[in-house]
């Protein structure tokens, strides 16, 4: 009675395994592998109703017995054969990843450059549009200058010329920041080194940037996404570490770049990256950036020990 019970457990569940595994045929596209694994649980399962058929007839025959044992052959070999070609099912989903992963990080190029060049555009656009457009203006101040004689209208007339100065000064500065023509022109270590040097006139904190890649260029996707990258870096340590020092290296060795980055604020927990809690910090999307152009981007930081990152790609 306990064999017959067992007997029929065992039916039961190889039947369930081989349903299973026969639909399953559909999904790795009928790749033999899958399909002789398959086989191979319903021969089972028949193997066991064979069984459970000479069971109880009480009376096993010698056929019965001899296709017995050679279904138990076949089903070892289907198996065996099974289990060395299944690794084809591997190499298929290993590389479906590998190509589903090279497909975002085209896309992502793709949206970084179209980003980059609208940028650009509208840096463009400010520069050569309004640019001229105030320029004329200041000349017509400049041309009023000497015929007005009325105290109140020559102070009027140099407060608009100072008004016009900060606007022409600023669409300068914002076209440079949506598109640094010093990174265009020179290159990654020269866009830093100007960026610095803008932030340390402002005295706000000091940035000591070093590098021996002064003349050296890259991919212009590469120079922009770190360029941009050690922008967030900075701006970070403006707003939100009080930071007083700023230390930056980028170095090139063989074929590898890196931008070695700290700070000497008051540092943050790094497990709410990736959390509400990091809104507004830019360091996801730095990350994102990086990899995008398979670089490595990797963010350091204790509370009161500051906060230092490293970010590195190939050549």
């Amino acid at each position: 009675m306990v064999r017959l019970v067992a007997l029929i457990i065992s039916i039961v569940l190889q039947v369930i395994a081989a349903v299973i595994a026969v639909k399953f045929v559909r999904l790795t596209k009928y790749r033999l592998s899958w399909i002789l694994l398959s086989l191979a649980f319903v021969f089972m399962a028949v193997r066991k109703l064979i069984q459970l058929s000479e069971f109880l007839r009480g009376t096993p025959s010698y056929i019965w017995q001899m296709i017995d044992e050679w279904m138990g052959v076949l089903i070892s070999f289907m198996i065996i054969v099974g289990v060395i070609l299944i690794r084809e099912i591997f190499y298929s989903l290993k590389k479906a990843e590998a190509d589903r992963l090279k497909t975002e990080r085209r896309v992502l190029s793709a949206i970084i450059n179209t980003e980059e060049n609208e940028k650009k555009r509208f840096a463009k656009d400010l520069h050569d549009g309004l640019g001229p457009l105030l320029s004329t203006v200041k000349m017509a101040l400049s041309a009023l200058n000497g015929k007005i004689n009325d105290p109140a209208g020559i102070e009027i007339l140099q407060n608009t010329n100072h008004v016009v100065n900060e606007a022409i000064n600023t669409i300068k500065e914002v076209s440079n920041n949506l598109s640094p023509h010093v990174l265009e022109n020179f290159g990654l270590s020269s866009a830093i080194g100007a960026f610095a040097a803008k932030v340390n006139q402002i005295k706000a904190l000091e940035v000591d940037f070093r590098s021996n890649m002064e003349g050296i260029r890259l991919e212009a996707d590469k120079e922009v996404i770190v360029y941009r990258a050690v922008c967030e870096l900075i701006n970070n340590s403006l707003v939100h570490s009080g930071a007083s020092k700023i230390d930056i290296e980028l170095n090139k060795h063989d074929r590898f770049v890196t931008l070695q980055y700290s700070d000497n604020g008051r540092g943050f927990d790094t497990s709410i990256l990736g959390t509400e809690d990091c809104t507004g910090m830019g360091l996801s999307n730095i990350e994102t950036r990086v990899k995008s152009i398979d670089g490595i981007f990797f963010i350091e930081s204790n509370r009161g020990k500051g906060t230092s990152a490293l970010i590195k790609i190939i050549d």
